[in-house]
């Protein structure tokens, strides 16, 4: 806030009390003009906080609705008769349909452990089971080199693990805590027969425990066997089916469609968002109301909020959101009825609402919305930048109004200190030339000598 600090005049004079007061006048009618325009910066930074708000609750309300628009089509969700056998998770793109899963086998991995009678090893991160540096790792007939960074049965597993050949390495003990027998553990990450061995150049090192198998399932009654090297499997475009456990002849049922469940909170927070803004604008009128109060803006918002609740598609099971259970109170607040929503078709809610960009009621608020709302071309963003704009030219004002001032107070104190430097001069002559009589006539009195020194 721009202020005008009060001057001080620091004369000798017997009238510089008097100049000071001259001179505190002198700025106090010239600063007139500036409180005027800090009042008018003051109203417009109140405007531009109001319109910021608004701004804020009218984009949430858009929001609300373009989320209600998502939730009127419906999101896609798979659903299981016995999820204990397996799991199935649909994205947006899969199609609505039924599948019947048959989940004959899990299938298994092949594992292999180091065999008995090479080297003992109590301490993998010391000892290993061969001095060999670089070993060989066969998987399914093709070889792969293994240069351990140590001679260590640790630094052994690392680096087959790090080589990404589809295996995984563990380490076990298959002694006691007390005299431990640290073995190696090749097992393959796929589901299937899969041959794996390792090699240090003269012996092969591992025995092979179990051989793998591809998980088995079939589909819709088939009696062909399906196989796989994951438990996971894509049954349909974008729907994936995780097998959790094998029952043979007792199909699971899959069902993919849309799920509606989240349209009734959808049309809830539209409710509260249309609520809040029309709670906004009422701040603004009244004889207490905001910064705003009686701008041509507030009036077009409320337009934008009645069009959107009194939107009617004239056609069709559902016209108008009366229909759909939300109404209008005198307070200017609606409120949702869930029991009517449920009564109703989805069909009949979906050709009512439409979507926000092919029309119904959905397009018809979002426009009325955005026409309000949008960030770039909004009519409160256009209100935004107006008012920006404004602020900037009323500060330059209260400046350029600052610096008049300022210059008006200097030039006035030099005046006056001019004065009062002139008018000290005169004063000490007086003293000296009183002096100057006293000496001269010692016998005459004040009067005398004040009446000569006057011409009288």
């Amino acid at each position: 806030m721009a202020t005008i600090p009060p001057p001080t005049f620091t004369g000798t004079s017997k009238y510089a009390t008097d100049f000071q007061q001259v001179l505190n006048r002198a700025v106090a009618i010239a600063s007139l003009p500036l409180q005027g325009m800090q009042n008018e910066l003051n109203t417009l930074m109140s405007q531009q906080t109001d319109l910021s708000g608004l701004q804020g609750v009218f984009a949430s309300f858009e929001s609300a609705i373009q989320n209600l628009g998502t939730m009127a089509q419906g999101t896609v969700q798979a659903s299981v008769s016995n999820s204990s056998i397996l799991s199935a998770t649909a994205a947006s793109s899969a199609l609505p349909g039924s599948y019947l899963v048959d989940v004959r086998s899990l299938g298994s991995s092949t594992t292999t452990l180091s065999m008995n009678g090479l080297t003992t090893v109590t301490d993998p991160t010391s000892q290993n089971i061969s001095t060999a540096s670089t070993f060989s790792l066969t998987i399914d007939g093709t070889a792969h080199t293994i240069t351990p960074s140590g001679n260590s049965l640790n630094a052994l597993a690392a680096a087959i693990n790090s080589a990404g050949l589809g295996v995984q390495a563990t380490i076990v003990n298959l002694g006691t805590t007390s005299s431990p027998d640290y073995r190696l553990g090749v097992t393959g990450t796929k589901l299937a027969a899969d041959t794996i061995q390792l090699n240090d150049g003269t012996n092969d090192l591992l025995n092979t425990l179990s051989t793998g198998a591809p998980a088995v399932y079939r589909i819709n009654g088939l009696s062909t066997d399906i196989q796989s090297s994951s438990t996971q499997i894509t049954l349909a475009p974008g729907l994936t089916v995780n097998l959790l456990q094998a029952s043979p002849g007792n199909p699971v049922t899959i069902t993919v469609g849309q799920n509606y469940a989240g349209l009734n909170n959808a049309l809830s927070s539209f409710v509260t968002a249309y609520n809040s803004a029309a709670d906004a604008l009422t701040q603004e009128h009244g004889q207490n109301g905001g910064a705003l109060n009686g701008q041509s803006l507030v009036l077009s918002l409320g337009q934008a909020l009645q069009s959107v609740v009194q939107y009617s598609s004239g056609s069709g099971a559902v016209q108008s959101l009366a229909d759909l259970g939300i109404t209008l109170d005198s307070t200017g607040h609606l409120s949702l009825d869930s029991t009517t929503l449920n009564s109703l078709s989805t069909t009949a809610v979906q050709q009512f609402l439409g979507s926000v960009s092919s029309g119904g009621f959905l397009k018809a608020a979002n426009g009325a919305i955005t026409s309000m709302e949008d960030p770039s071309t909004g009519a409160i963003q256009n209100n935004l930048n107006s008012i920006a704009t404004q602020i900037t030219n009323e500060n330059n004002l209260i400046s350029n109004e600052t610096d008049r001032i300022n210059t008006l107070e200097a030039n006035l104190q030099q005046q006056l200190s001019n004065a009062d430097a002139a008018i000290t001069m005169l004063q000490q002559q007086v003293t000296y030339m009183s002096s100057l009589f006293s000496t001269m006539y010692p016998n005459a009195n004040a009067n005398s000598i004040t009446s000569s020194q006057s011409g009288g």
